[in-house]
């Protein structure tokens, strides 16, 4: 299996001032990086195992990828929130587009790069040219703080082409200016619910 066949690379970033009428207390910064690649499984009727191609891809796009975001959003110690995406073009599989972002030599690239326990939030879909690329984040260490349910939205216009995958990963340096929804942990506290979301002395 040969590694990958990157078209394009793109980043985008946008930096939010005002929320609800209201300066943000301090500039949130929403941004991600992404990698336009050939679908290796292309014009294959069916593939048994996904294997090799996730071997010789993942590692590599997450390689290329971490960087980029991490310049872009101000450094790994300014990144609260994360997350991961991925869009397959017509011609392929939305096991494709899993593939290459569902595996630790992926996920773990910007989870150690920013220090985060927390699993990546993801979409992973099948769409043409110019589709919306939507990039969910939550906290890099609390999944629970619902500050940063964050979603990253952007677009590239020429991709995927049928034959192509994008692989996208997001960042967030805050959560929502004002958020004031508390968080998951207020919720079970007061309705005396535990972790796995039982009732505790029920």
């Amino acid at each position: 299996m040969t590694e990958p066949v990157i078209r394009k690379i793109v980043t985008y970033a946008e930096e939010i001032l005002v929320e609800g009428g209201r300066a943000a207390p301090r500039p949130t910064k929403f941004v991600a990086a992404a990698a336009v690649v050939r679908n290796p499984w292309r014009g294959e009727v069916f593939t048994e195992s996904l294997r090799p191609a996730i071997m010789t891809h993942a590692g590599l796009l997450g390689d290329l990828l971490v960087p980029r975001l991490m310049q872009i959003a101000g450094g790994s110690a300014a990144v609260e929130a994360y997350g991961k995406a991925a869009v397959v073009g017509a011609a392929g599989e939305v096991e494709h587009a899993s593939a290459l972002i569902h595996t630790l030599r992926f996920g773990n690239k910007l989870r150690e790069a920013v220090g985060g326990t927390s699993y990546l939030s993801f979409t992973n879909k099948r769409a043409g040219p110019g589709c919306s690329i939507d990039i969910p984040m939550t906290h890099i260490t609390n999944e629970g703080m619902r500050s940063h349910f964050l979603t990253i939205s952007f677009t590239i216009p020429d991709a995927p082409a049928a034959d192509e995958i994008v692989i996208a990963i997001g960042a967030g340096t805050a959560g929502r200016p004002h958020h004031r929804l508390g968080d998951r942990h207020e919720d079970m506290k007061e309705m005396g619910i535990s972790s796995n979301n039982t009732l505790v002395n029920a």
